[in-house]
């Protein structure tokens, strides 16, 4: 099992930094600040009645941790486990949760003027979780705003009146 635990850099006032990482055939990218570490997966205890992108649950240091497959959830592709299969660790609104990837990618650095509005059709989730597009080395990136879909009601993984806060 591989693990590593990101170290942020400075980056420019003007700057925030994105973990990127791919699903299917796309890029997508994540705020680097809700990421608490990137390990290998492993097979996640089964709860019953969970929906197909629950994967299930794991212990890690004393939390259990619900992991949640994006590839299922975006539906883009079947989705295989092996020795390659990553999972993303998040810590969001004081509850931490998995996301099964295909690959990490890289750190980039955007300010807001590399981030051009989400559309409203042609990726394969609803829009109002995304935070836009960028174009990152001639390739378009999808940044997520993970915790809006972490703590929506189609994950429902952490609870809603947190994030009143």
């Amino acid at each position: 099992m591989t693990q590593a635990t990101l170290q942020q850099t400075p980056v420019a006032s003007d700057e925030k930094e994105y973990l990127s990482f791919v699903l299917g055939k796309e890029c997508y990218a994540i705020d680097i600040a809700t990421v608490k570490e990137i390990r290998g997966y492993e097979p996640a205890t089964k709860i019953a009645n969970a929906p197909a992108f629950i994967k299930g649950v794991l212990n890690l240091r004393g939390d259990i941790v619900p992991i949640v497959d994006l590839r299922i959830k975006f539906e883009v592709g079947t989705p295989t486990y092996n020795e390659f299969t990553i999972v993303i660790m998040l810590h969001i609104f004081d509850r931490i949760v998995g996301v099964v990837v295909d690959a990490v990618s890289d750190v980039v650095r955007l300010t807001d003027e590399d981030i051009l509005p989400p559309p409203n059709f042609g990726v394969a989730f609803d829009s109002q979780f995304l935070l836009g597009l960028a174009d990152v080395e001639s390739s378009m990136v999808i940044l997520v705003n993970i915790e809006k879909l972490i703590t929506s009601d189609a994950l429902a993984l952490v609870d809603n009146t947190q994030t009143a806060a």
